[in-house]
């Protein structure tokens, strides 16, 4: 006797990950330089130099029970601490390091804060598109997911919708800005309507909704865009972060749950955050990158090769004659497809070995997500491929 959910998810990965092994597999049958693989959010952006300094710096200076051996189970002080005051000076914040734990990266941190909080007959919003994970984290914590689409033309909240989706049972609401997969960052304008709505509606329900922000994205912004910080507009947020994104460190796994003192019953909260990571089994996350980050927080990739690719991108789609949502962070192009079955529209892709990920699973049908965090080489050498292909649609 099994699990049949378990095993159900086993089988089927996920369509980024498919994608991805797909990917691997024609690279060995025609040689990697002939596909273009945009599937999977992988930066290829190095890592900052002090990263590499500072990984060399500890190997040199400390011993191995220092650099491998077991932290807190919460995370290493030192690097709770370090967060904490990189997060204070950029923010204007002030959190210390009790406000923290440290993660297995953001999707630990999501599942984490799920087990802390879900209690049976739980309903979590989530805006569309989203992440297919959250599916998968909300529902395997026991709760139910609701869908709630955006504003089709902006990608901003719809609120007509959201108001709609909130009911008693709504424990929480997921926001993810810059979004994955459409680029998209939240308008301060939207997140100032958000939280007194949440005000509104926590109030007239009594109890809390909380504000799960997950924000690996965050600093991956272009221009003067900024990205609102979620914790001084709406007292009960809880923070999902991963530095696999700004540090390029996806490989790692590495992220916190920040619950800041404002949040109601702050402290059983956080202990609750404790208790879900020792029943999940993420207590004491990797203890040298841990140490890395208490001496690298808050630094960030060189992100002008992303901004490249995304105008190189955008510029050569919509000249051809796609419609594109136009980016302000992530690294991700979402592209309505020409005909309505995105899955239909990838399989064409196929037939130049562009690899695209189908909106579906995002929940929204009709879009292709494009990574482009990948070499600008890769991109320009992909370019013709997306001009024939859009030669089958645009006459």
């Amino acid at each position: 006797m099994i699990s049949e959910k378990m095993v159900t998810l086993g089988t089927k990965k996920s369509v980024i990950r498919e994608i991805f092994e797909y990917s691997k597999k024609r690279a060995a049958e025609i040689g990697s330089e002939n596909v273009f693989d945009f599937s999977i959010g992988n930066p290829n952006v190095p890592a900052p130099a002090s990263v590499h300094e500072t990984i060399k710096e500890l190997l040199d200076s400390k011993d191995d029970y220092y650099l491998f051996g077991y932290t807190s189970a919460q995370g290493d002080a030192d690097t709770r601490a370090a967060v904490a005051a990189d997060l204070n000076k950029r923010f204007g914040t002030a959190f210390h390091a009790d406000n923290f734990y440290m993660t297995c990266g953001a999707a630990a941190s999501l599942r984490i804060v799920l087990g802390a909080l879900t209690v049976p007959g739980d309903e979590y919003i989530v805006f569309t598109p989203y992440f297919p994970e959250y599916r998968v984290f909300i529902e395997s914590a026991g709760a139910a997911m609701i869908e709630t689409p955006a504003d089709s033309s902006t990608f901003q909240i719809d609120f007509d919708r959201l108001s709609a989706a909130v009911t008693a049972h709504t424990k929480g609401v997921f926001v993810n800005s810059p979004n994955n997969p459409s680029g998209v960052v939240y308008t301060e304008e939207s997140i100032q309507k958000l939280a007194a709505f949440l005000e509104t509606k926590s109030a007239e329900y009594g109890h809390p909704i909380y504000l799960i922000v997950d924000e690996p994205y965050r600093e991956l912004v272009y221009g003067d865009v900024e990205v609102p910080y979620l914790t001084k507009y709406y007292k009960n947020t809880l923070v999902c972060y991963s530095y696999s994104k700004s540090l390029s460190l996806p490989g790692e796994r590495i992220g916190y749950v920040l619950v800041p003192d404002e949040v109601d019953d702050a402290r059983t909260i956080y202990a609750a955050v404790c208790g879900a990571g020792r029943a999940l089994g993420f207590v004491c996350a990797p203890s040298l990158i841990q140490h890395v980050i208490a001496k690298c927080a808050g630094q960030v990739s060189d992100l002008s090769v992303y901004k490249k690719n995304r105008d190189l991108l955008y510029d050569s789609l919509t000249s051809y004659g796609f419609t594109c949502v136009h980016p302000d962070g992530a690294f991700y192009l979402f592209m309505k497809t020409p005909e309505p079955d995105a899955y239909a529209f990838c399989e064409k892709a196929k037939k130049y070995e562009l690899l695209l990920v189908p909106g579906d699973d995002f929940g929204a049908p009709g879009f292709v997500r494009i990574a482009y965090c990948v070499t600008t080489a890769q991109i320009e050498r992909a370019l013709p491929a997306f001009k024939e292909l859009a030669g089958e649609y645009f006459a």
